[in-house]
């Protein structure tokens, strides 16, 4: 016992937790802010994407390759650093959820681009017999039965935000990570701040993967 309090000190542990704890809160809140876009601009491209409007649709298409086949530090690095230089300042916070919220809307595009063409042809031609307009086609037919099948997905995506986040101290934003990283550097004791905050991150990507099986049960189909 003696050799592990001197491995690893619990009452320095118990006097930090609360500032990693708040690290930790402001952490969920870019998260779930992030994701929040992410669901929403991942839904309106995948739609533009499938436009049959051919500019539309190549456009859409080359800007979600363009993001998902380039560094989300490099995304991050360009919005906050480059992006003042023509103009468009934001907070390192802003610019820290802008970041992560499209990269990742690019992602989640696809999960939606899936679950659209897993809708049967059929569905897509009644909508049209019945003279739809297409927010009533998109919102009363087709999203019901694309979105329920793609949720667990959508879930695995919410997870990795979450554990990208850490990105974002790369531009200053002090983040669950980073407040381990300043704590450490303040008193040179790495071990309980790292250790503390990987439990941190543990804990909490369970809980989100709990809460979208939670989801995933209650929209199932009886």
């Amino acid at each position: 016992m003696n050799s592990l309090g001197q491995f690893f000190d619990i009452k320095y542990a118990l006097h930090i937790l609360p500032e990693l704890a708040r690290a930790a809160t402001y952490t969920i809140g870019i998260t779930l802010v992030g994701f929040a876009i992410a669901l929403v601009l991942g839904l309106v491209l995948a739609i533009m994407r499938r436009s049959d409007f051919a500019p539309v649709a190549k456009t859409t298409a080359f800007f979600i390759e363009f993001i998902r086949s380039t560094p989300l530090l490099i995304q991050v690095y360009v919005l906050f650093y480059v992006a003042p230089l023509y103009g468009l300042t934001m907070s390192a916070l802003t610019a820290g959820t802008i970041g992560i919220a499209v990269h990742y809307a690019c992602y989640v595009s696809e999960v939606y681009r899936a679950g659209l063409n897993g809708v049967a042809r059929g569905q897509w031609e009644a909508a049209c017999a019945l003279s739809l307009s297409p927010w009533r086609t998109y919102s009363g037919v087709i999203l019901p039965q694309a979105i329920r099948p793609v949720i667990p997905a959508l879930g695995n995506y919410l997870v990795a935000m979450f554990k990208d986040t850490p990105v974002l101290s790369a531009i200053t934003v002090v983040e669950l990570m980073q407040q381990a990283k300043n704590i450490g550097s303040e008193t040179f004791r790495y071990l309980e701040p790292i250790t503390m905050t990987g439990v941190f991150f543990l804990i909490i990507s369970v809980t989100f993967a709990s809460g979208v099986r939670h989801l995933e049960r209650r929209v199932r189909l009886p």
